[in-house]
């Protein structure tokens, strides 16, 4: 049986990956040719219980990149002026950075090897933070270059519900449609209902159960 300390260690608790909360904005739903405008992280602490926390919110607003589509139904969705100088936009670049320079600091803190990113409807998330990476030429991207947590997939096995809004009404988390398609609040949102979720699995002994086979 696995010693106690390995239930309050995020590396051994999902194989070496820290899970960070990634959520985007967008004039589209082409990760090759439609602008992202706006990206959030959040990065996850773990107590000496064993238990998952918010640890940190980072975000910017970005600038399309040179060339970009922008579907105008998008933003009128997401209520999102791109060129509004109140947004205090910056390039692509300088947006990631923001966000992966303290991942990759956290990812270090955490003795873990890499990040993993947790997204609701993480596909999404996954293929616009990448492909805006590859853009921009990023060489130290934090992420799994695949592999990422679903809270839409986890939030339809523990709540019952897909929809954003809908799962956190059912895990007891206050959401308010009026905040919601900004990606500091969604963000921040799908961080407390994967919270729920994973410590949830651990109080009914499941985590426990995964250390017991080891």
């Amino acid at each position: 049986m696995a010693q106690s300390s390995d239930k309050t260690n995020m590396a051994d608790r999902f194989r070496g990956y820290l899970p960070v909360v990634i959520d985007v904005e967008t004039a589209g739903f082409n990760a090759q040719t439609d602008a992202l405008l706006e990206i959030a992280a959040v990065t996850l602490i773990m107590d000496e219980q064993g238990y998952l926390h918010i640890d940190s919110t980072y975000s910017a607003n970005v600038v399309p990149f040179e060339g970009a589509n922008i579907e105008q139904s998008a933003l009128a969705f997401t209520g999102i002026d791109p060129w509004a100088p109140s947004r205090n936009a910056i390039n692509e670049a300088d947006a990631l950075e923001t966000l992966f320079k303290p991942i990759r600091k956290a990812v270090k803190s955490n003795g873990c090897k890499r990040a993993i990113l947790v997204g609701h409807n993480a596909t999404f998330d996954h293929n616009f933070l990448f492909k805006a990476a590859e853009r921009c030429q990023l060489k130290r991207n934090p992420f799994h270059p695949f592999s990422t947590f679903d809270t839409a997939t986890l939030a339809g096995l523990a709540c019952g519900q897909t929809v954003l809004a809908k799962a956190c009404e059912v895990a007891g988390i206050d959401f308010d449609n009026k905040k919601a398609h900004s990606a500091v609040y969604d963000t921040e949102k799908t961080a407390e209902l994967f919270c729920m979720i994973v410590n949830r699995w651990k109080d009914m002994g499941g985590w426990d159960l995964v250390l017991d086979t080891r």
